[in-house]
């Protein structure tokens, strides 16, 4: 892969073009076929579907499921155990260790379908994660994509469009443009969140403008860099019509940033390179479950269900992917569902709705005492004059609060912030501050809010974050999930 990759970055553009749209129209094939129209009109058909008829067809659905995953070597083992796998609450919890050792013990008579394709992301961990999907799988979860991220918003996939990912389309050492990629077979601009930086911003603005692009995909940490150094170099927005946020938490702070500079409005959406599980915001602000993809679970640390309203993990059952079929799969977030008396979404689509991601279950700092404190995005909530913030904990007994500072930061704005995580993490910690330039990107182009660099002594299901490598592949997801459901 090395060598290809050298290869790559010695050729005229004009190769690269050409060498990206081969690669755009194998992907074109894999994911998009015949049937995608239809199939999206299918889609946006159920939206107006009741929660009575949404019950029926998703059991019969997971019957489905249930009898392929039987069928695996995983499902034998488990009916040797005494288990009734007819009944989704006899099915243990599925981790994703469980699924990196053993990939192949969850594929159905062992034997994969013909011209299965092979994915994998490695999310946190740094560790490659195997998955297969069906042909079909993959056709129906692009004609999702297709009609609950662009129809919703006003925008087609034949339409020219741009996405800033992690792929390596220019030696991270170049200091001049082109940053990018033009994809003739997808009409898409890949754009390296590599490169953004003060002073190649406008290069990347100018690049939206001529390949006259309706709508961009990418991480929120990209996309809000891209509008902060652009709007510093004074460069003018290109028309665009829809951002697209994937992969991150968009926080109040991103979306403010981003569509300050567009003037268009930015949608968020999470989901799972497994493809268990998936969600898009609509115009009125709400994020709505993709109820075809999987059968979801809150649940407690006991693995008992939470109430509706209460955040829990999620742990859950994919509906699509015969290849694979995960079943109790714990996809390591924490969410929290509506309640069944919320009024109707203004938007007028009948899906359910997600209140919020809660965040990842390794996205925690872990005191000397053996506390575990989550959910630290509201110390960054005031309007502080800082471009971006990390917390990094090395040690059980420290953290270190990275922060790039904007124009106007004064000391006492970092010693207010080490305050408020005082506040949340006790006197037992070191806790320090470093300014930075920038923040460090994982190997997939993301930037990691929380790194916990250890493991939990007492829970050998989790793992330290890396913040070198995250082997998501470019799509859909949000960023407390692990991994990338490749999107668009």
């Amino acid at each position: 892969m090395s060598l290809l990759l050298n290869t790559y970055h010695r050729l005229p553009y004009a190769a690269k073009v050409a060498a990206a749209s081969l690669r755009g129209a194998i992907l074109r094939e894999r994911r998009y076929g015949a049937n995608t129209g239809s199939w999206v009109a299918q889609a946006l058909e159920r939206e107006s579907w009741s929660p009575q008829r949404w019950q029926q067809e998703r059991e019969l659905w997971l019957e489905r499921t249930l009898a392929e995953a039987r069928r695996s070597s995983r499902g034998h083992h488990l009916a040797a155990q005494g288990r009734d796998l007819h009944r989704l609450e006899e099915w243990p919890i599925l981790t994703k260790g469980e699924v990196r050792r053993r990939p192949r013990a969850l594929v159905p008579g062992g034997r994969l379908p013909r011209r299965a394709l092979r994915e994998h992301t490695s999310g946190s961990t740094g560790t490659p994660l195997v998955l297969w999907w069906s042909r079909n799988a993959s056709h129906r979860w692009y004609a999702l994509v297709e009609a609950r991220m662009r129809r919703w918003n006003g925008v087609r996939l034949d339409e020219p469009w741009a996405l800033i990912g992690g792929q390596l389309v220019a030696p991270v050492n170049r200091q001049r443009p082109p940053y990018w990629v033009w994809n003739l077979a997808s009409k898409q601009l890949y754009l390296s969140a590599y490169h953004l930086r003060p002073g190649t911003a406008t290069d990347y603005v100018r690049a939206l403008a001529k390949h006259r692009v309706t709508h961009l995909l990418g991480y929120p940490s990209a996309l809000a860099d891209l509008a902060h150094f652009a709007q510093q170099e004074g460069a003018s927005p290109p028309p665009m019509r829809v951002i697209l946020s994937n992969a991150e938490p968009l926080t109040a702070e991103r979306r403010q940033r981003i569509e300050g500079f567009f003037g268009c409005p930015v949608r968020d959406s999470y989901g799972l390179a497994e493809i268990t599980a998936a969600a898009s915001e609509c115009e009125a602000g709400a994020l709505h479950w993709w109820p075809e993809v999987g059968w979801l679970e809150v649940l407690d640390d006991d693995d008992l269900p939470v109430p509706p309203g209460q955040p829990g993990r999620l742990v859950a059952t994919g509906l699509l992917n015969d290849a694979m079929p995960l079943v109790r799969y714990e996809t390591g977030d924490r969410v929290r569902m509506t309640t069944d008396d919320e009024p109707p979404c203004p938007c007028g689509r009948r899906l359910p709705r997600l209140a919020a991601v809660e965040g990842r279950l390794d996205d925690v700092l872990v005191t000397p005492e053996g506390l575990r404190v989550g959910r630290l995005d509201p110390i960054f909530k005031s309007q502080l004059p800082i471009h971006g913030a990390q917390i990094l904990q090395d040690r059980r007994d420290r953290a270190v609060l990275r922060l790039v500072p904007a124009n106007g930061y004064r000391p006492q704005h970092g010693d207010e912030l080490l305050q408020r995580l005082r506040q949340r993490l006790g006197n037992s910690m070191r806790l320090e501050l470093e300014l930075m330039e920038r923040l460090p990107r994982t190997s997939a182009g993301k930037v990691r809010s929380v790194v916990r660099t250890f493991p939990l002594e007492d829970d050998p299901s989790s793992s330290p974050s890396s913040e070198g490598s995250d082997g998501a592949s470019d799509g859909v997801s949000n960023g407390a999930s692990n991994g990338a459901a490749k999107g668009a």
